[in-house]
């Protein structure tokens, strides 16, 4: 039996279970991978869009070994809903959606209503490349640098290797995602993919095969770190031409900031030089920094690097450095034009707060 008349074969079983078992549900069935591509051969197994409208279409799928040619199938249902957060375009894998050819068709509203979402998904993917969509990509990569620490803390081969696959699986959606394309073409083609995009570390895929040829642990770690640290400088070289406008900083934006800092952070690495306290000082900055962080990526604010002053053998010198960062910082209040909130004590705040 030629494997066209087998996979029709196929097509047709669905279709006559649907009108038999759950009339109206079916809506779409389309052909995807392989045999949509011609790269298909005695082995291959048939990849199908079946469309259902309602969960009474859930009972066509079906998993199936076919003894003859020692090839298994996988029959899967889809959903509207799941085409429709395919078409968000939030990762790279939605060939099926944008590439399936369609061979059985309910009612042409259907059809209508694939065309529709296969627009959206290509108005997405031709835009320009946007802080959005950086957003998108970045989010496989952190998944990625999940994998990574999986990897780097494991010491078994078996986890390490895991902590790498899951790695290399976001890597490559994420590079994806950079460059705004979907693989169209499954595993096998994926290098031949990955290579023609413009945007990904130089010798990408000769470094996802040194991972998984790597025969120990430490040889694993080694090279996935390398992967890891190629790929975020490629990230980060994306960002920096994606940064929208930062807002103009305004007075209200920044009233109360920089006696924030002063309130949270100044006392306690000053009684951590005292005490001699390294995690308190460091945690401290830490918390400092993240807040010069998040006001910067929301406004055109000064470069205020808090944990440069971190010293570990001299925490009375970090202390002075981040007086030294408080004092930068002022001059944004100054350029602003605020005035920073002192009370010589208490009662002197006491009786000014009474009245405003």
């Amino acid at each position: 039996m030629h494997l066209e008349e087998r996979n029709q074969k196929i097509i047709d079983a669905v279709i006559k279970k649907a009108n038999a078992m759950c009339p109206g549900t079916l809506a779409l069935i389309g052909i995807y991978g392989s045999f949509m591509t011609g790269d298909f051969y005695e082995k291959s197994d048939l990849d199908l869009l079946i469309v259902i409208n309602d969960d009474r279409g859930w009972q066509l799928g079906c998993a199936f070994i076919q003894d003859d040619l020692q090839v298994g199938h996988d029959i899967y249902c889809t959903t509207w809903e799941q085409l429709q957060n395919d078409a968000g375009y939030e990762h790279p894998n939605i060939s099926k959606l944008m590439d399936a050819k369609i061979v059985y068709c309910a009612d042409e509203k259907y059809r209508e209503r694939l065309d529709t979402l296969r627009q959206k998904a290509g108005d997405i993917m031709s835009a320009p490349f946007s802080e959005e969509d950086y957003a998108k990509a970045e989010k496989l990569l952190k998944e990625a640098e999940h994998g990574y620490t999986m990897a780097m803390v494991s010491e078994r081969k078996p986890e390490v290797r895991d902590g790498a696959g899951n790695v290399i699986y976001y890597v490559e959606n994420a590079v994806a995602m950079l460059n705004k394309q979907y693989f169209h073409y499954g595993v096998k083609h994926a290098r031949k993919e990955l290579n023609a995009m413009q945007n990904r570390p130089e010798k990408l895929c000769d470094m996802i095969d040194d991972v998984i040829s790597a025969s120990s642990a430490e040889e694993i770690k080694e090279r996935l770190t390398m992967l890891m640290k190629e790929t975020t400088a490629v990230f980060r070289q994306v960002k920096a031409t994606v940064g929208g406008q930062k807002k103009t900083v305004t007075s209200d934006a920044l009233i109360g900031t920089y006696e924030e800092m002063y309130s949270n952070w100044r006392n306690k690495v000053y009684e951590a030089a005292e005490t001699g306290n390294r995690h308190l000082a460091f945690m401290s900055l830490i918390s400092a920094r993240a807040m010069f962080f998040e006001m910067s990526s929301e406004a055109d604010l000064g470069r205020y690097d808090v944990l440069n002053g971190y010293d570990p053998q001299d925490l009375h010198k970090t202390a002075k450095a981040y007086d030294d960062i408080l004092r930068e910082y002022l001059k944004e209040y100054e350029k602003a034009g605020i005035q920073v909130k002192r009370y010589s004590d208490i009662d002197a705040f006491v009786q000014a707060y009474e009245m405003n």
